[in-house]
């Protein structure tokens, strides 16, 4: 099921009619040589025409997985975080000139079998972003292996982004999403931060500026293969996104100016 929620119309680069679209996958990796093979097996055929993996001072041999699976790998020399890891996803997938760049978490959670119906509203030009919404029943959450816990944080912390925005969002804290091309280059990404509220800081950022931001449905999946962020780290996030969300109030009510939610020209 599609949904739509915030409106602002851009002109895209389509793909002529007969010309197959530059769909690049991006995998920010740490420790995911258990799990990167069945993320990749599962692309849909034809589709992909490049996959990237930039790899994060894994303590595992998720490298030597990703060669062999002849995919294009970067790695980090040091550990720079979730965020860090992912701003050089966009870097190198961008020097190619995708028309979509997905994100999408190389630990098996989401399905990327359904990456065809992720990238198929940004290439027909009715979507900006694109996400995979796990939060269909609480029931299906549950039995898919989501922590109890977690489900709360989920939707407790939806409801509030839902509030500050002005928003209809499903889920905020997916780690599987498409981009097109302009609203990568049009996002300042680079100036986010390194940690886990990236994503945070990219979804508001896109919605504040007014692009239009879509989501699909997707099986929930947890399992021991799976990564999962720690306490202090989760609790961390939650801070930092708290953070944002009053940055924004902040802007919205023209208190501040802020270059996370407008582009500022000189």
């Amino acid at each position: 099921m599609l949904k739509k929620n915030n409106i602002k119309r851009i002109q895209e680069a389509q793909p002529k009619h007969n010309q197959k679209p530059h769909v690049t996958v991006v995998m920010p990796a740490y420790n995911a040589a258990m799990t990167i093979e069945r993320t990749v097996t599962d692309f849909p055929k034809g589709l992909v025409t490049r996959t990237i993996v930039v790899d994060d001072r894994s303590t595992d041999n998720t490298v030597e997985v990703a060669k062999k699976l002849g995919l294009t790998v970067f790695e980090h020399t040091t550990n720079l975080g979730y965020g860090g890891n992912q701003k050089t996803c966009y870097w190198e997938a961008l020097k190619e000139n995708p028309d979509v760049v997905v994100m999408v978490h190389p630990d098996y959670q989401y399905d990327s079998s359904l990456i065809g119906e992720l990238v198929r509203p940004i290439l027909e030009g009715r979507y900006d972003m694109m996400y995979g919404n796990r939060i269909r029943t609480r029931a299906e959450v549950l039995s898919g292996g989501m922590p109890p816990i977690k489900y709360f944080l989920n939707r407790s912390y939806c409801i509030l982004e839902n509030m500050v925005l002005g928003a209809n969002f499903s889920e905020y804290f997916s780690g599987m999403r498409a981009y097109s091309n302009t609203l990568l280059r049009a996002i300042p990404f680079q100036r986010f931060s390194n940690d886990f509220v990236f994503d945070q800081q990219m979804m508001i950022a896109t919605y504040a500026r007014g692009y239009r931001i879509g989501e699909i449905d997707i099986p929930v999946r947890y399992f021991s293969e799976s990564s999962s962020i720690q306490f202090l780290k989760g609790s961390k996030f939650l801070l930092d996104t708290f953070l944002v969300l009053v940055r924004f109030m902040l802007f919205k009510l023209k208190l501040i100016q802020d270059s996370l939610f407008e582009d500022n020209h000189a």
